[in-house]
């Protein structure tokens, strides 16, 4: 008999073992870590200074110090660092990107679909806080070449002043995902399109109405669909 389990390697107790509570309670740390699985990030490639009990990350390749050797796995902090290695089909929500990743057996993927050979199909959502100036700002939120756009949300966290309304959309079709949108803080737009497909780089670009920008910010929220071959 294997002396842990065969998917989260849980320690098994052995007949007549002395001080079963030692390996007793390793498993349930373990099985702490891996439950309802999300992790603080996964870009560090050395331990944080300060961790706190039950922190979790999922290590980034090229690690070195107490990660070394630990490329892609889930770190857990509990008075030392501990390790689990993923399996395939494991999901894990990143905290620091608000998105959930999904391990392939080989590396972790953020993918809504996945091919055998490692197509994918990847809903995204992104977003930007642009200070307003001028009669336009073109934001550097993209719009990625072959991406399917969905919607494009806007609110505006900051009162705009100069202008007495603004458009959302892109060079060409300024009122896209929105036009004669409110000035006034807090007051917010959902642009939805029919799915469209684009074909290089596209910038969001935020346009005044009835006058320049002299202040204000807006908050832009980008959601679409991306392919990997």
């Amino acid at each position: 008999m294997s002396e842990t389990t065969p998917l989260l390697a849980l320690p098994l107790l052995a007949g007549a073992q002395a001080q079963k509570h030692v390996t007793h309670n390793e498993a349930l740390v373990r099985l702490d870590a891996a439950c309802q699985l999300a992790v603080l990030d996964r870009t560090r490639t050395a331990p944080p200074v300060s961790p706190l009990p039950g922190d979790r990350h999922i290590v980034a390749a090229g690690a070195g110090g107490a990660f070394a050797g630990h490329d892609g796995e889930i770190a857990l902090y509990d008075a030392g660092w501990h390790f689990l290695t993923p399996r395939m089909g494991w999901r894990a929500y990143v905290g620091t990107e608000a998105c959930t990743l999904l391990f392939d057996g080989a590396a972790w993927r953020e993918a809504l679909a996945l091919t055998l050979s490692g197509a994918a199909a990847t809903l995204r959502m992104v977003e930007q806080e642009v200070t307003l100036a001028g009669a336009f700002v073109a934001s550097t939120l993209l719009i990625p070449n072959r991406a399917i756009c969905l919607a494009v949300a806007s609110r505006t966290v900051a009162a705009v002043t100069g202008a007495t309304a603004y458009e959302v959309g892109i060079s060409g079709e300024t009122a896209k995902f929105g036009g004669l949108l409110s000035i006034a803080a807090g007051a917010s737009n959902i642009g939805v399109i029919g799915p469209q497909a684009f074909y290089a780089d596209t910038p969001l670009r935020i346009t005044a109405l009835g006058g320049s920008f002299t202040g204000g910010r807006v908050r832009l929220v980008l959601s679409y669909l991306a392919f990997t071959l």
